[in-house]
């Protein structure tokens, strides 16, 4: 199929296209910025595609990019837990995303995948395990805030009979990062020592190959709206720095905010402001269920501290940290390999 693909240029969406091109489709890209999209797809392997300059939220191209397409793959988002970028998240990531999607719609593509986020669910309804079958939830701040936004219009249309698929990712490690994004400056901080307190509760770990496996795999027509969420493991903050430390050799700091003292401080009783809407997550300590994925899409989802690891070996090839903060991760790593 000709699958146009929108956010090809970032972290999801570049893994996603070279899934998408090894699986034998061919793809088109919709970008802002021509000029991002050989360093985000060289590194994996990836000749650069077709693609349409425009913005997801300029109904003409939107339009002339879906043009002679037959499936799309959404995955444009401002990510960002700044407060100040709010009216931006939500003109790309609600109003961007419901043109693309309805458009899509409109002129008979099918699948019309949607990328949405494990965030968009929270926090978790009644405390039990959030699945493909979650409610929306209604996060607190900016960002997961319009993440939320955009899955209503997601459902919506299904609702509508569209042929929506919904994935989920919870957060996302892994290798080549060409924006290096917030787990990865996660990771960094953590190597320089710069994240000494660390929320109490998990984060929802997945690898951004395992995401792009997913969404090969679900890049199949006739099969209706569907929803699939993407966790791999629930990593308590504890058990991440553990992982980090067994990585490197190295004595990370890492101390554990107890609950009374987090919850006040992070705000989870209230809308939290940008700074603190990470935080935010762990608070909720949800857990994942992604077993039906699995069972669906038949993708592997690998165990979080290969991620993690990867994630390392990565930041030291790319020149991101030093390897002396790396310690001795091992081989880099294959950033083209298939889940």
């Amino acid at each position: 199929m000709r699958v146009l693909v929108t956010g090809g240029t970032g972290y999801v969406g570049a893994h996603s296209v070279r899934a998408l091109v090894a699986a034998g489709h061919d793809v088109r890209l919709l970008v802002r910025d021509p000029g991002r999209i050989r360093p985000a797809l060289d590194p994996l392997g990836v000749d650069p595609p077709e693609h349409v300059s425009g913005d997801v939220t300029d109904p003409a191209a939107v339009r002339r990019a879906l043009d002679g397409c037959e499936a799309v793959l959404h995955a444009a988002n401002v990510y960002a837990l700044d407060s100040r970028r709010a009216r931006e998240m939500a003109e790309v990531n609600v109003h961007g995303t419901e043109l693309v999607l309805r458009t899509a719609h409109d002129i008979g593509l099918d699948p019309i995948l949607h990328v949405s986020s494990y965030v968009a669910l929270l926090p978790p309804p009644d405390g039990r395990p959030l699945s493909a079958d979650s409610p929306v939830g209604r996060p607190a701040g900016p960002y997961s805030s319009t993440k939320a936004a955009a899955e209503r219009v997601a459902r919506r249309l299904q609702e509508e009979g569209a042929p929506v698929v919904v994935t989920n990712p919870g957060g996302v490690w892994g290798p080549h990062d060409p924006h290096l994004g917030d787990t990865a400056r996660v990771a960094v901080r953590m190597l320089h020592g710069r994240l000494p307190v660390l929320p109490p509760g998990p984060m929802a770990v997945v690898d951004v190959r395992d995401v792009a496996a997913a969404h090969a795999a679900a890049m199949t027509p006739r099969r209706g709206p569907r929803r699939y969420l993407l966790v791999a493991e629930d990593v308590p903050f504890a058990d991440l720095v553990g992982m980090v430390r067994r990585a490197t050799g190295r004595r990370i700091p890492g101390l554990v905010l107890p609950l009374p003292v987090a919850r006040p401080l992070i705000g989870a009783r209230r809308r939290v402001p940008g700074s603190l809407e990470g935080p935010w997550y762990a608070l909720q300590h949800a857990r994942c269920d992604s077993s039906a994925t699995v069972r669906e899409l038949g993708v592997a989802l690998r165990p979080a501290e290969e991620s993690v690891r990867d994630t390392l070996r990565w930041l030291v090839q790319a020149g991101h940290v030093p390897a002396r903060l790396a310690g001795d991760p091992g081989r880099p790593p294959d950033v083209a390999a298939p889940a």
